[in-house]
């Protein structure tokens, strides 16, 4: 009885919906107010960022520095928005005046309301964006993910008899798989890694959007939006390409061939694949040729460039920080002449892509055939890619936590796995505060708690993996 009437228990979805919004709305107003009173500032250093970004694109004459973009647009129109910098010259701004700002230029244009209507503004973009993403989770669940339960039971029964049972138990499926998806949903919108983020001015809600809705369009077949919004996320933040490979492998395996050995390997190249591919594509490079030609390389650069050789000496959960710690220019390291080729190859920031690109690619074709394990193909992906990359905060889990709603439904010991999950990021962070509050010398020893972060989170990823079930039960139909 307690069974059936569990969802009786589960408030609706909009009542998860607005206490969200309250509790964000909240948080907002809090930071304000900790931040006129406190020297330990709630607001993200990064919000600060985007601000400064914004404001130079709307007075770029308040600075001393050369604030004009350096595209070949910009160059030759010589705009400027609203003013005149000196007489018969109009000059268009660069965000990239602000140093740090390494982002896509949109960011900025997004948040010129900060100093047009209200400096938090931005946090309240980020937080609608974080509503969204929870009711597109509850959609994507219902829609895509959570299956009806059929009516097996009923199938012996006739007459009107048969039919008020399927009625009922269809009713009953719906209510349950509507309050499962509400919890569900509801692990993400109330996540305090989630809300914590976003109101402290981290963008990451935004991009998380641009996923969701490619998830979505993607489970519904929709591949040539699917394919717009995958161009627009990775034009957003780099690393979302990882999830083209899984688009295809779903879209190969849905192919007719005759041959069914070779079906997916033949479908990577099929007609529909390669549509795919190009709108993608298409949509990623039209974004960064437009943005190219008003910012020209400062853009380039920045949002894209750094990143492949991106050294960051500060202490992070990555294997690599010491490494680049004991290395980092100017930390009185070996001349970059006196070092032989083979090591100047381990250091270098590219050779961390191998097995980070390995694992995510590989996995997105393992576990992309099926259009139902996406959300699962995307985790795995996400998780390998966070786990090795070059540098990795707790910002960066939030990539992957994304879809622990979509796939925990179908993962059979989930807590295990969280024990660990959390136990290893404690084991760090302990260690961590000592160097970073008390300023003691623990650098090495950080170093090995983070190997074992390495090896607990490794363990994760192949226990997730080794529970998931599945869809075997999957067929394509065209």
């Amino acid at each position: 009885m307690v069974k059936a009437n569990w969802p009786k228990h589960v408030p609706p979805f909009w009542s998860t919906l607005v206490a969200s919004a309250v509790l964000r709305v909240g948080l907002i107003l809090y930071s304000e107010w900790h931040d006129a009173h406190s020297g330990v500032k709630y607001t993200d250093v990064d919000y600060h960022v985007f601000s400064d970004a914004a404001r130079f694109l709307l007075q770029p004459n308040r600075t001393q520095l050369d604030n004009a973009a350096g595209g070949p647009i910009a160059r030759r129109l010589a705009l400027h928005i609203g003013r005149r910098v000196t007489p018969n010259l109009l000059r268009w701004p660069s965000p990239y005046t602000r140093e740090t700002y390494r982002y896509t230029p949109l960011l900025a244009l997004l948040l010129l309301p900060n100093e047009l209507l209200h400096p938090s503004f931005g946090k309240y973009l980020f937080a609608a964006c974080d509503l969204v993403n929870g009711a597109l989770i509850y959609q994507i669940l219902l829609a895509s993910l959570l299956p009806l339960q059929g009516n097996k039971s009923s199938a012996a029964l006739s007459g009107n008899k048969a039919q008020t049972a399927v009625q009922v138990q269809d009713t009953q499926s719906t209510r349950e798989r509507d309050a499962m998806a509400t919890l569900l949903a509801g692990t993400h919108l109330l996540n305090p890694l989630v809300f914590s983020i976003s109101t402290r001015g981290s963008s990451e809600s935004i991009l998380c959007t641009f996923i969701l809705l490619t998830l979505y369009f993607a489970l519904k077949r929709r591949w040539d939006t699917a394919a717009i919004l995958l161009g627009v996320s990775t034009h957003w933040k780099i690393y979302p390409v990882i999830y083209g490979i899984s688009c295809v492998a779903a879209i190969a395996s849905q192919t007719r061939r005759a041959n069914k050995r070779y079906r997916l390997l033949r479908g990577l190249f099929c007609k529909e694949s390669i549509r795919f591919a190009v709108v993608s594509a298409s949509t990623f490079f039209i974004y960064g040729a437009l943005c190219y030609a008003i910012w020209g390389y400062p853009f380039l650069h920045e949002a894209f460039l750094y990143h492949l050789h991106r050294l960051d000496h500060r202490h992070n959960f990555s294997p690599y920080f010491y490494l680049t710690y004991l290395t980092y220019p100017g930390q009185g390291g070996e001349d970059l002449l006196d070092i032989p080729l083979w090591r100047l190859f381990l250091r270098s920031p590219l050779t961390s892509f191998i097995p980070q690109l390995t694992l995510s690619l590989g996995f997105g074709i393992l576990f992309g055939q099926h259009r139902v394990d996406l959300p699962f193909a995307w985790f795995a992906q996400t998780y390998a890619f966070v786990l090795f990359n070059r540098v990795c905060t707790s910002q960066y889990f939030l990539w992957y936590t994304l879809f622990l709603p979509l796939i925990v439904p179908r993962i059979r010991s989930p807590w295990l796995c969280a024990v660990v999950w959390f136990g290893t990021q404690a084991l760090w962070l302990a260690e961590a505060y000592r160097l970073e509050f008390l300023g003691e010398n623990v650098h090495f020893s950080l170093w090995l708690r983070g190997l074992t972060y390495l090896a607990g989170h490794a363990w994760v990823l192949a226990k997730v993996i080794d529970d998931y079930t599945m869809d075997t039960t999957y067929t394509t139909c065209r």
